[in-house]
C-alpha cells in the first residue's frame, strides 16, 4: 500500500521525450528537474539562513502547478516517484529504530512517558474535538487526531543542532517526548489498517483484530530471532572482512527484507523497517550503520517531501489561505503551550521549557503520512486535505526560524516575569548522551598499540577522549573498560559528524593506512580547518601527500624506525 497517492486526477501515459534523436525516459526527466529544482532553491534558502525542508515542498508544488509533470509522465511518473519516497519512509522508520535507545528510555523515562504521554494525549482530544466539530467520519477523527499531535522528530533535533543545543535540557526533553511519539506511531500504524475503509471488507471488527493480533504474533517471533540471533551475526561476520559495500548491503538488506515480511503479514513495511533498526540499536554497528545509511536515507526523504508538495494545488491553497494560516498558528501556538506547561510541570526551568515546546510544536513526517493514508481513503473533501497537507507542510518549514527565535522570547519573558525554576539534571549516562557532552576532546581513531598509548596518556593528563574504531573486539572491549568509542570508519564523512569534532581540540590518525588518513583528512579540513591533526605513514613517500592534505604533523614509520635502530647500533657499538 503506498503511501502517497496522486491527486485525483487520471493516470495520464505520454511518449518519452526525445532529445538529440535518443529517448529519455519520463520518470528520470522528472527526477533530473526534481533534483536541480532542490538544488537551486535550497542553496537560496540557505543565503536567507532557512531550513532546506521548505525547498523541497517549494520545489514540488512548482512542478505540480507549472504543468511539467503532463509534459513528463503525469500520473505514472508521479506514481513511481511516490514509490521511491515510500523507500524513504521505510528508510525513516529504519533510522528511527537505530536511533531509539532502551538506555535513554531508562535515564529520560519520566520525561518520556510521563511528558510524552500528556503531550500525546492532551493534543489528541484538543484535535479531536476539532475533528469531531468538522463532523469528520470517527475513523478520520482519530487519523487526523494523531496526526496533528506528532512533532518532527528530524526537524526539531537537527535545529538544536544547529544552534548547538543539543545536549541543553530543553533539547533532551524535546528528545524524551520525541521518543514516546515513536513509540505511539509505531503502536498506531499496527492497528491503522482498521481504521482504513477497505473495499468489499465487511469483516466485523473483532474478527479483524483477531487475524490482526495472529498476524502481529508471528511477525513478534520472526522479528525476534532476526534480531536476537540472525542480524548480529550476520553483521559480526561482515564486519570482519572489513568490506565497506558489503557491509552497506547487509544492513539495507535487513532492513528491506524484515520489511518485506511486515508487508507480507499485512502489518505494513514501515512497522518491519522499525523492527530491523531496533534489532541493532543495542549493537556496536550502531553508528557506521547510521553513517552508511544516512545519504540513502536524505535522498529518499527529500523525494518524499518534494512528493507532498507534488499533492498541493496552488490555485486551491490560495482559496484557503484563511484556513490555512490559521490552522498553521492555532497548531503551533497549542503544542508549544501544551508541551512547554508539561515541561514545566516536570520541573524544568521556563527557559528549556519553552524551547522544549517551540522544538515540538510543528507537524512531523509521519503527520503527512497519515494525512496522505486518510485522503486516499476519502476520510475527507479535497478542499480538507489541501489544507492540512500545507499547514503541515508550513508548520515544518516554520519551525527552524522560530526555534532560533526562542532564546530571545526566553529572555523578553524573563523581564516580565515569568515563573523561575530549578533546571532539571538528565543523567549522561548513554553513550549518545556522553558523546554530546563531550568538549575539548581528543578524538584518537584507531586503538591499536600507538592509539592505546595516546589514549592512555592524554586521559592521565585529564584531556577526555573519544575513540573511533573500525574492529568490532576492540570496541567491545573498551566499552567494558568504560572507554567512550564509536564502531565508525574514519574514512566516512558522516563519522566526523558523530564525533563532535567541531567542539574538539585534537585529532590524532594512529593507523597508517595513508588511503584512508587521506580521505578522513579531507573531511576533517571541510569541518574544522583550524584543529591540529596527528596522522601517521608507513611510508616516506605518502608524508608530503598527508601534509598538502592537511595534516599538522606527520609520524613516519620508516624514519622513526631508521633513527630506533641507529640509536640501538651506536649502543651495541659502544658496548
Amino acid at each position: 500500500m503506498a503511501f502517497l497517492r496522486a491527486k485525483n486526477t487520471p493516470l495520464m501515459m505520454s511518449a518519452p521525450i526525445i532529445a538529440a534523436g535518443a529517448a529519455v525516459p519520463p520518470l528520470f526527466a522528472l527526477l533530473a528537474l526534481m533534483l536541480a529544482g532542490v538544488v537551486m532553491v535550497s542553496l537560496l534558502l540557505l543565503r536567507l539562513r532557512q531550513s532546506m525542508l521548505a525547498g523541497y515542498f517549494i520545489c514540488g508544488v512548482i512542478i505540480a502547478n507549472s504543468g511539467v509533470l503532463d509534459l513528463l509522465g503525469g500520473g505514472e511518473s508521479h506514481e513511481r516517484v511516490s514509490q521511491m519516497a515510500e523507500f524513504g519512509v521505510i528508510l525513516l522508520m529504519f533510522t528511527l529504530g537505530l536511533e531509539f535507545s532502551l538506555g535513554e528510555l531508562r535515564f529520560l523515562g519520566r520525561y518520556a512517558f510521563v511528558g510524552g504521554g500528556w503531550q500525546m494525549g492532551l493534543c489528541i482530544a484538543l484535535a479531536g474535538a476539532g475533528s469531531v466539530m468538522l463532523r469528520l467520519p470517527w475513523q478520520g477523527s482519530a487519523i487526523l487526531a494523531v496526526a496533528l499531535a506528532m512533532s518532527s522528530t528530524a526537524v526539531s533535533l537537527k535545529s538544536f543542532q544547529d544552534m548547538g543545543l543539543e545536549a541543553s535540557p530543553g533539547a533532551r526533553m524535546a528528545l524524551a517526548v520525541a521518543i514516546f511519539q515513536d513509540l505511539f506511531i509505531i503502536v498506531f500504524f499496527l492497528f491503522l489498517p482498521l481504521l482504513l475503509p477497505s473495499q468489499g471488507d465487511e469483516t466485523a471488527i473483532l474478527p479483524r483484530l483477531g487475524s490482526l493480533g495472529l498476524r502481529g504474533g508471528v511477525f513478534v517471533v520472526l522479528a525476534g530471532v532476526a534480531a536476537r540471533w540472525v542480524i548480529p551475526w550476520l553483521l559480526n561476520a561482515v564486519s570482519q572482512t572489513r568490506n565497506r559495500e558489503l557491509f552497506t548491503l547487509t544492513v539495507i538488506g535487513s532492513c528491506v527484507g524484515l520489511a518485506f515480511i511486515g508487508g507480507l503479514l499485512g502489518l505494513g513495511l514501515a512497522l518491519g523497517a522499525f523492527v530491523a533498526g531496533l534489532a541493532v540499536s543495542e549493537s556496536i554497528f550502531k553508528h557506521r550503520i547510521l553513517a552508511d545509511v544516512m545519504p540513502l536515507k536524505d535522498l529518499f526523504l527529500t523525494l518524499f517531501f518534494v512528493s507532498v508538495g507534488l499533492m498541493i494545488d496552488v490555485k486551491t491553497a490560495l482559496q484557503l489561505w484563511q484556513p490555512i494560516a490559521a490552522l498553521t498558528l492555532g497548531l503551533m501556538l497549542a503544542k508549544a503551550g501544551i508541551i512547554t506547561s508539561i515541561a514545566r510541570k516536570l520541573g524544568l526551568a521556563h527557559r528549556p521549557a519553552l524551547m522544549a515546546g517551540i522544538g515540538l510544536c510543528s507537524a512531523g513526517e509521519f503527520s503527512l503520512v497519515l494525512l496522505q493514508q486518510a485522503g486516499g481513503a476519502a476520510l475527507w473533501s479535497e478542499a480538507t486535505q489541501q489544507t492540512l497537507l500545507a499547514a503541515s507542510a508550513l508548520s515544518m518549514g516554520l519551525l527552524p526560524a522560530v526555534l532560533k527565535a526562542g532564546p530571545g522570547l526566553g529572555d523578553w519573558l524573563v523581564h516580565r516575569g515569568w515563573g523561575r525554576g530549578k533546571p532539571v539534571k538528565f543523567d549522561a549516562g548513554t553513550l549518545r548522551q556522553r558523546i554530546a557532552g563531550l568538549t575539548g576532546h581528543a578524538i584518537i581513531c584507531g586503538h591499536g598499540p600507538v592509539g592505546e598509548r595516546l589514549n592512555k596518556a592524554l586521559i592521565d593528563a585529564g584531556v577526555p577522549t573519544l575513540v573511533v574504531e573500525l574492529n568490532a573486539d576492540t570496541v567491545h572491549k573498551l566499552q567494558r573498560q568504560g572507554v567512550t568509542v564509536l564502531f565508525a570508519d574514519a574514512s566516512h564523512e558522516e563519522t566526523w559528524e558523530l564525533t563532535r569534532l567541531k567542539h574538539a581540540r585534537l585529532v590524532a590518525l594512529t593507523f597508517p593506512d595513508a588511503t584512508v588518513n587521506a580521505q578522513a583528512l579531507s573531511s576533517i579540513r571541510a569541518l574544522r580547518p583550524d584543529i591540529a591533526v596527528l596522522a601517521r605513514a608507513r611510508f616516506s613517500s605518502d608524508v608530503e601527500r598527508l601534509r598538502r592534505l592537511g595534516a599538522t604533523h606527520v609520524v613516519n614509520d620508516e624514519t622513526e624506525a631508521a633513527l630506533a635502530i641507529v640509536e640501538h647500533a651506536r649502543v651495541l657499538r659502544g658496548t
